[in-house]
């Protein structure tokens, strides 16, 4: 790469294409719309670092930029700059015009860590180095190296609207519900559409038979998972219910170290992915028994008096809420009890309305979309804040065999730095009880 390079948006994945196009050769210029951006105190002596808005005629004057996820291409500055005749791309695209390894790709609404994650593992358990990253948290560009015998990448739908030659050895959608539409016009089939590019240059595309809007628009995938016996689905035998593929029992649902259907369906996932690399199936079965899974995802924190507390902070969309209690709800002898509330970033909470007083039997809501949420029915009750919900969920509602959880259906930044520190501050405060 020896053309001008500009890269908008400091930050994590920032400083990593910073220090990749340094790596590489390249001096690029940051432009950052804040006054004190993460990252700014590690940026090379040699970067020039402009602060404040962007202006469109300004970036049209570099032959590329590198935007950071969190910002819409919608954005005049951008737009005026495309008109220029700049490339707009973002870290993944780079990621893929330099990394040399096969790699799977993983995209959807829920579970993306959790499959992410497994199938890094399952590489690793079959004796191979994996590089790990994208949305999950690790920037794309810090694990390319050359002696990476395979990539797994997390890509959520603001990468994939930077990125058109990414090769992918297995790509899947997991799952689509509403999230992010705040970003897309509100529009669910804008967001279907910048899922879809994962499928671009795929060679092996994975769909779920639980979810038509993960089938290409051309309806032709390689393979399939879901709840019935057909490709990696599940099989009952002696009562039991087993992971399977293509009919053949694998491992029963119980031996692995993730619970509920939800995570039978990303084990599922996982396995299939790890097929397109050519993982063992002896390392695929070794991770499924052995992960526990990731933090901030129905993460048990404490049981009191019969009461369990679970953590799934990273709930951060109506769907992956949906999730959590159905995959608690069987586990469940007494009722759910719900704590939700945030940033609910223009989605439809009906599908919580409808779960009122049967699989949650009451919601605490809290944050700035609480008061829409407690709207929702008569077993509901708006709080101050997170602390003021559990506190009366431990002291008023919560009886033995009840669950008390933590799964907000909205974003965080109302209130926390990040889902995690919600999280954190949510165990902490059960701790305290």
């Amino acid at each position: 790469m020896t053309e001008s390079v500009a890269v908008v948006g400091l930050g994590k994945s920032g400083l990593s294409t910073v220090n990749f196009l340094l790596a590489h050769g390249v001096i690029p210029v940051v432009f950052d719309t804040r006054e004190k951006p993460a990252g700014e105190n590690e940026l090379d002596k040699r970067v020039t670092l402009c602060k404040g808005e962007l202006d469109g005629d300004k970036l049209g004057q570099f032959d590329c930029l590198v935007v950071g996820p969190g910002l819409s291409l919608k954005l005049p500055a951008l737009v005026k700059a495309r008109e220029c005749g700049t490339e707009i791309i973002g870290d993944i695209e780079l990621f893929a015009r330099y990394a040399k390894a096969p790699t799977v790709g993983i995209t959807g609404s829920n579970g993306k860590s959790t499959v992410t994650t497994l199938t890094a593992l399952m590489v690793e358990a079959d004796g191979k180095k994996c590089g790990m990253g994208g949305n999950i948290g690790i920037p794309a560009l810090d694990v390319i190296a050359d002696d990476v015998d395979a990539y797994v990448l997390e890509l959520s739908s603001f990468e994939l609207e930077t990125t058109s030659s990414l090769k992918l050895a297995g790509a899947v959608i997991l799952n689509l519900s509403e999230d992010h539409l705040d970003r897309y016009d509100g529009s669910m089939q804008l967001y279907l559409e910048a899922k879809q590019r994962i499928f671009r240059n795929a060679d092996k595309i994975i769909v779920s038979r639980e979810d038509k809007a993960t089938i290409p628009p051309s309806g032709e995938y390689y393979s399939s998972f879901g709840c019935d016996d057909r490709d990696y689905g599940r099989i009952v035998k002696n009562g039991e219910v087993w992971l399977s593929v293509n009919g053949e029992p694998l491992i029963k649902n119980t031996d692995l170290g993730i619970a509920g259907l939800h995570n039978e369906l990303n084990a599922l996932a996982s396995m299939a992915l790890a097929d397109t690399l050519g993982i063992s199936r002896e390392a695929q079965l070794k991770v499924l028994s052995s992960f526990k899974g990731l933090p901030h995802r129905c993460q048990l924190v404490r049981e009191i008096d019969g009461v369990r507390y679970y953590n799934d902070s990273k709930a951060t969309n109506v769907g992956s809420t949906l999730a959590a209690v159905a995959g608690l709800k069987d586990g469940v002898s007494g009722r759910i009890i719900l704590l939700a509330g945030g940033l609910g970033k223009g989605q439809d909470f009906t599908p919580i309305k409808n779960m009122l007083g049967k699989e949650i039997s009451y919601m605490l809501c809290f944050g700035r979309d609480g008061a829409m949420l407690a709207s929702l029915g008569e077993q509901t009750r708006l709080t101050d804040d997170m602390a003021e919900a559990v506190r009366i969920a431990h002291d008023e509602l919560a009886r033995p065999g009840d669950v008390v959880l933590l799964a907000p259906a909205c974003a965080s930044l109302d209130q926390f730095k990040s889902f995690e520190e919600r999280g954190d501050v949510f165990a902490e405060l059960v701790r305290k009880l």
